[in-house]
């Protein structure tokens, strides 16, 4: 059965919301809206609705003038099994001493490494995202120099494979949260697939606000990867969750706006002690000061 999308952009997430939450209204009704800070450095969101019958377009029209959007792009999307495409086109990854890889590829899990199995339809941060990658790789060797976090905290954590990485090189439990339900039903798969469910706590919160993060603090290691702007306004509570000497792991930057994260951190205490890109993006890590 075909699927059809239908997307715009806006230049503030509080009119990409009000919009989204308008759509909901429209007959024929979607199946799913959301709402995406496009990754570009542009400072502009993506509303995007998807439909199982042809929208209505004139209905989508009217709402983009109302709410001061671009016109609707409306596209059908082509019947395809997504989960096998993504089990072709994603191969495993080596980053530091990690390899993450689906189960379609457990025959290729060398013997010498930390194995992290994320499935293909688990599409919340596979590892194969340079932001993933690059913090995995900070993660290695800030260990490999020896670092020791006994209390350690994934802040957006997709599906959680940041919080497994620490969990599977330190003993000691490890926190993960996530602002998407549907992310922390994911991590929370994730990690038991990979027998750490007594080992990582996964939660729903927007950056620290739950009482399990909060009681938890202060953290020897905070992973962020998320985006420019929901880091820059997570800084100043980063500076109060994370003890002296603690480390953050921050990426989701693009290379242009790492000096913006660098000095809001800067700002709270933090000084940057690795700096990374890998493609278009940039891992920080920072150390917050005595």
């Amino acid at each position: 059965m075909p699927v059809f999308s239908a997307l715009t952009t806006l230049d503030t997430r509080e009119a990409a919301e009000a919009l989204a939450g308008a759509l909901e209204n429209l007959e024929p009704e979607p199946s799913g809206v959301g709402v995406f800070e496009i990754e570009d450095g542009s400072g502009q969101y993506e509303v995007g609705a998807y439909f199982e019958e042809a929208p209505d377009g004139i209905g989508l029209a009217l709402m983009a003038m109302a709410h001061g959007a671009r016109p609707f792009v409306i596209s059908e999307v082509p019947d395809t099994d997504w989960v096998a495409h993504v089990r072709r086109e994603l191969q495993p990854v080596e980053a530091g001493r990690f390899f993450v890889y689906g189960s379609h590829d457990a025959d290729r899990v060398p013997a010498d490494c930390v194995p992290l199995l994320i499935e293909a339809a688990m599409a919340f941060g596979t590892g194969h995202h340079s932001t993933t990658k690059g913090c995995l790789l900070a993660l290695d060797r800030l260990e490999r120099a020896g670092f020791r976090a006994r209390n350690v905290a994934d802040i957006g954590c997709g599906t959680a494979v940041l919080a497994m990485a620490a969990a599977a090189i330190w003993p000691e439990p490890v926190i993960a949260s996530d602002i998407d339900p549907v992310a922390v039903e994911v991590a929370a798969a994730n990690v038991a697939a990979n027998g750490m469910a007594d080992r990582v706590h996964c939660v729903e919160a927007a950056g620290f606000d739950h009482p399990d993060l909060t009681a938890r603090m202060p953290y020897d290691l905070v992973f962020a990867n998320i985006l420019k702007g929901p880091l820059v306004a997570l800084a100043p509570r980063m500076g109060q969750a994370i003890a002296p000497g603690g480390k953050a792991i921050l990426s989701g930057i693009l290379n242009t706006q790492a000096d913006e994260v660098a000095a809001a951190y800067k700002m709270t205490g933090f000084g940057v002690i690795g700096r990374d890109e890998l493609s278009d993006w940039t891992t920080l890590v920072l150390e917050r000061n005595e």
